[in-house]
């Protein structure tokens, strides 16, 4: 199993080439899959789906997941991750509804459409697809447009799954614990936080906490931790002109150096280096 650490605040991929490995693998952005053609089966957590042309699955972070190929000569499929954090804040509209709610509540679903919506949804990631590649002026900025156009319409078609789940769905109580883990890094990760914090305050072992975290995200609370203190870090970097050191304590890192290796071993470039890569600050001098 491996997992992905690097985070890009949103990328779009087709690819019809046949990877070499298949393997199990973790992330913590999110994905949206959507399936072109091939024979795949699609092995997400503890469960697998057989994967027809048009398919969209949709994936929370750190979900452990892989593709498994029934034949090798085709597997075409666009793959979107982006930081949900870095969607919320800089792409989402304050007036739009919660537009991550199909993640979070249904975390890994595939979904299936009628083909008018699908040719929809296609011409969408092939405009993406199209813009991402672009050098042209403003083509970012009309990424985002059309990444919120294509989150729309996957609100819009998943408010049946989204009112079935609040009548059947029924997750184990060691995912709930999990979830509840993840919902108090988000409420505390910028603060000095310990086994011993969690425990107190889910009144539950520390021991079978981290076991249980292990075992439903493939990583372990403290690594889990530091990376979403990095992706805070990167939406800072892109968008605020505060200092590396300033921003290393208001995510919660007690010493500078500590925040610079991390940085560094989380995304392969340094903090500095990140900034000028991607921040809107930067680009406009």
């Amino acid at each position: 199993m491996s997992s992905s650490t690097q985070l890009i605040p949103f990328k779009i991929n087709f690819h019809n080439d046949i990877p070499n490995q298949l393997v199990y693998h973790t992330h913590l952005s999110y994905e949206i899959y959507y399936f072109h053609a091939g024979k795949v089966n699609y092995l997400i957590n503890d469960r697998i789906y057989k994967l027809e042309s048009g398919d969209m699955i949709l994936m929370h972070g750190m979900t452990l997941h892989k593709a498994h190929l029934e034949q090798n000569d085709c597997y075409e499929r666009t793959i979107i991750h982006f930081d949900p954090f870095y969607f919320t804040q800089s792409i989402q509209p304050s007036y739009a509804p919660d537009l991550l709610i199909p993640f979070n509540k249904l975390k890994n679903i595939r979904l299936s459409f009628n083909e008018p919506v699908r040719n929809e949804i296609e011409a969408i990631l092939h405009k993406l697809v199209l813009l991402q590649k672009s050098s042209e002026p403003f083509a970012e900025q009309r990424s985002h447009i059309v990444l919120l156009e294509l989150m729309l319409l996957i609100y819009t078609q998943c408010q049946q799954p989204l009112q079935e789940i609040k009548q059947t769905h029924h997750i184990s109580t060691k995912e709930n614990h999990v979830q509840n883990i993840i919902s108090y890094i988000e409420d505390h990760y910028y603060q000095d936080v310990s086994l011993e914090h969690i425990q107190q305050a889910l009144h539950l072992n520390k021991f079978y906490l981290s076991k249980s975290f292990k075992e439903v995200t493939g990583t372990t609370i403290f690594q889990y931790m530091l990376e979403r203190r990095i992706y805070a870090a990167k939406v800072l970097l892109i968008n605020s002109c505060n200092k590396i050191t300033d921003i290393s304590y208001e995510v919660g890192f007690k010493h500078p150096a500590h925040f610079s290796r991390s940085f560094k071993l989380v995304t392969s470039v340094t903090a500095e280096q990140y900034r000028k890569q991607y921040s809107i600050h930067e680009k406009n001098h």
